[in-house]
């Protein structure tokens, strides 16, 4: 099943996200119908909370992604279950980032280069792992949406002013995506 995409103005995406019980008997085909959105939305990754669903559970696919070897993503699929970053570290960096709650929005974003993540894989197997370059910012990314925090959140004020336009549209459901979106029906 495809989902669509809650956009920003939807109050799910301000939400910091509940823990999925290990007994959860939904799971798997949540996380089955994540990955079918994920790749309707042509995303490389895909958090609950941008599908309505305020659960910490994130998808990722890095291997769509052209040039996918060179970054290193080229077997960076995964399910990832109650993720939480518990340090980061190392150069801050800039890096060009898109959301598909953000639709035809693209800001340079600095994050840290390194960081810890505690997690879940699908079978409830629990991770402690560092995760570096492009795999650190891709998690940094969703675990946000996870705590209710949006990219164009962590832009300079001046950067956030400029895109007031753009984001007062997409609240309103004018975006050309060819994927469905949900927005705030006012």
């Amino acid at each position: 099943m495809t989902y669509p995409i809650y956009v920003y103005g939807m109050p799910v995406l301000r939400k910091r996200a509940a823990d999925i019980d290990k007994d959860d008997n939904k799971l798997n085909q949540l996380v089955e119908d994540m990955y079918e959105t994920l790749y309707h939305a042509d995303g490389v990754g895909l958090a609950a909370p941008q599908i309505g669903k305020s659960v910490r559970l994130i998808v990722v696919d890095g291997t769509t992604i052209e040039n996918g070897d060179d970054l290193d993503l080229k077997d960076f699929k995964k399910a990832f279950i109650n993720a939480y970053i518990i340090e980061e570290e190392g150069d801050e960096w800039d890096f060009n980032e898109g959301c598909l709650s953000l639709p035809n929005i693209r800001e340079d974003v600095r994050r840290k280069s390194r960081i810890r993540l505690q997690y879940y894989d699908q079978d409830f197997n629990f991770h402690d792992e560092y995760l570096d370059g492009i795999r650190a910012r891709i998690l940094q990314h969703e675990v946000d949406h996870l705590n209710g925090v949006l990219f164009t959140d962590r832009l300079q004020p001046l950067k956030k002013r400029l895109l007031n336009g753009k984001l007062r549209d997409i609240s309103k459901g004018i975006a050309e995506v060819d994927y469905e979106i949900i927005f705030p029906k006012k």
